[in-house]
């Protein structure tokens, strides 16, 4: 399975809250395609977008993974070495919105992890809530026929005050290529409680293709923050019950082993 890097994707996200009252948030975002082995080449042919320094558009190494301003790659092969599922040199591509002027906020963003001929291997879905946490879940990749690739992780981290930890999440994931989707339902001893949705489709990524995104998302990470805050608000008046934050995991990632489990308790790193 071989994806297309640098580029794009336009695209929108939206939330389905099921119970305990029907809910739904929908909104318009772009990200950007990156790999991690060629992205000071691709920044250098491009005026509107650069690597760990200020510019319309940037990527910083520490707005991911640890934190700090240290190649991401490394850190990623460090969490599959860990996961017995040992990194040939193969591309990983992170698929994530861009600092804009400065600001960035991103809820999710996704590594993808391939062997050298080009199979997905793994993917690495990167968490971050508005309390200045991050967590991962690293999942193997096994597509279907059909190019569609089924993951399954017991929840571990805190995103939100209106859901507690007591959940299982289930992916149904199209990597990137000329389209991305990515669909998350989140289920409890009951059901399904809430379903995530991200379409997007993909161009070149250029400067023209940049300049348009900006007209047409000028503050796009300030809105996705305003926006979260802002269902927070509804769901409050709403009468949707507040859960205490408890402390984060120990551990930075949370590992599911494969083969992938099928609802049971999955292994937290």
């Amino acid at each position: 399975m071989t994806a297309h890097a640098p580029g794009l994707y336009r695209g929108q996200v939206m939330h389905r809250r099921l119970r305990p009252r029907p809910h739904r948030l929908a909104y318009r975002i772009f990200s950007l395609l990156i790999d991690l082995d060629t992205i000071d080449a691709d920044c250098a042919r491009l005026r509107l977008l650069s690597h760990n320094r200020f510019n319309l558009f940037s990527i910083h190494d520490r707005d991911f993974a640890s934190g700090i301003q240290a190649p991401l790659k490394p850190q990623v092969e460090r969490h599959l070495r860990a996961a017995g599922l040992a990194p040939d040199g193969g591309r990983i591509l992170l698929l994530c919105m861009p600092r804009m002027l400065g600001f960035v906020f991103n809820p999710l963003s996704i590594y993808f992890c391939h062997d050298r001929t080009g199979r997905l291997i793994a993917t690495l879905y990167e968490v971050s809530n508005t309390f200045g946490e991050r967590h991962s879940y690293l999942l193997p990749a096994n597509a279907a026929a059909d190019g569609i690739v089924r993951q399954s992780s017991r929840k571990r981290f805190f995103v939100s005050p209106f859901l507690d930890l007591a959940f299982d999440y289930a992916f149904r994931l199209r990597p990137p290529g000329d389209a991305f989707q990515l669909a998350i339902k989140v289920s409890d001893a009951d059901g399904p409680v809430l379903t995530a949705v991200h379409t997007a489709a993909r161009e070149p990524l250029s400067d023209a293709a940049l300049a348009r995104a900006f007209v047409e998302f000028p503050v796009m990470t300030v809105k996705v923050v305003a926006a979260i805050y802002w269902e927070a608000v509804r769901l409050w008046i709403r009468g949707v019950p507040l859960h205490r934050k408890p402390a984060p995991p120990s551990c930075p990632v949370t590992h599911v082993p494969q083969p992938p489990a099928t609802g049971s308790a999955q292994n937290g790193l």
